[in-house]
């Protein structure tokens, strides 16, 4: 299996015309979040703004909607019809489509609870979404009930499963995707026709067309609450931006891993958290881009 490197990944980087404005970079929307779990969609949206996008929404539950209290100023927002339990619910399906068809890349999942309206919606929206989409987290864990969804799609698509949420849609074991993890992640992308990002030491990243390559990128603290939704904003965020998924997968993946590794040497493996990652990235991209050069 090949191995990401930064002569790979060089050739990846989306183009920065010196004439290009926020319109010109990409439009990303980024579905998520529920009652205690509002991290989640903030951190996707932190990750998604570093990544050059121009412009970054988050969708999230209305009665939670405010992301400037939460860190996140230079996103906008759209507050989605919820549940008594504060979760997004069916009644958001028609403008969270429309809206989503309108834009560049659209991530769905982080933080969006277990609940079964939101469920239903999640399996719903994945099949509608006419845009490139990056499913995450509770996303990830709704295809449990079935992937016919993912089936119906004519549009690129992302899944970045941890082994936790490979077993659940496999209906194994976690110990068994650890096991077999090119195994599990090449079969998942061929039969789903999809790129699979399975997380974990050296993430792998398997393509439809049953190729897959390993990360060099990344360490031990990066195992910390809200790195992943950091990667699936990020991904969603050159998505935007005109890049494959399976491209932007790669080089999410590269850049995350070289921004923990830079936050590792600035905070330490045992005291970095997800937010370094975030502020790593700018450090991480001028090295990609220096080596560009």
């Amino acid at each position: 299996m090949d191995t990401l490197s930064l002569d790979m990944m060089k050739g990846l980087l989306p183009p920065r015309p010196d004439t290009g404005h926020k319109g010109t970079f990409g439009h990303v929307f980024i579905i998520g979040g529920s009652q205690g779990y509002m991290g989640a969609p903030v951190l996707a949206g932190m990750g998604a703004a570093r990544s050059g996008v121009g412009l970054v929404t988050v969708g999230m539950p209305e009665s939670l909607n405010d992301l400037p209290s939460m860190g996140l100023w230079e996103a906008m927002t759209f507050a989605l019809p919820e549940t008594k339990q504060h979760t997004i619910s069916m009644a958001a399906i028609e403008s969270t489509s429309e809206f989503a068809a309108s834009k560049d890349a659209t991530v769905v999942g982080p933080g969006m609870s277990l609940h079964g309206k939101t469920r239903q919606y999640i399996l719903q929206f994945i099949e509608q979404c006419r845009a490139p989409l990056l499913i995450d987290a509770d996303g990830l864990n709704a295809l449990s009930a079935g992937t016919d969804c993912i089936l119906k799609r004519t549009h690129d698509t992302v899944l970045t499963p941890h082994p936790g949420e490979m077993a659940r849609i496999l209906h194994t074991s976690t110990e068994d995707v650890i096991e077999r993890r090119e195994e599990c992640a090449k079969n998942i992308a061929k039969e789903l026709a999809v790129t699979v990002v399975l997380k974990g030491y050296q993430t792998i990243v398997a393509a439809p067309d049953g190729s897959c390559v390993e990360n060099s990128t990344g360490n031990n603290g990066m195992g910390t609450a809200g790195s992943g939704d950091v990667l699936s904003g990020l991904i969603g965020g050159l998505m935007a931006q005109g890049l494959s998924g399976h491209d932007a997968a790669q080089l999410g993946v590269f850049v995350h891993g070289l921004a923990g590794d830079i936050a590792a040497d600035y905070y330490s493996q045992r005291g970095m958290i997800a937010r370094d990652i975030v502020q790593c990235l700018p450090e991480a991209w001028h090295e990609l881009e220096s080596e560009q050069d």
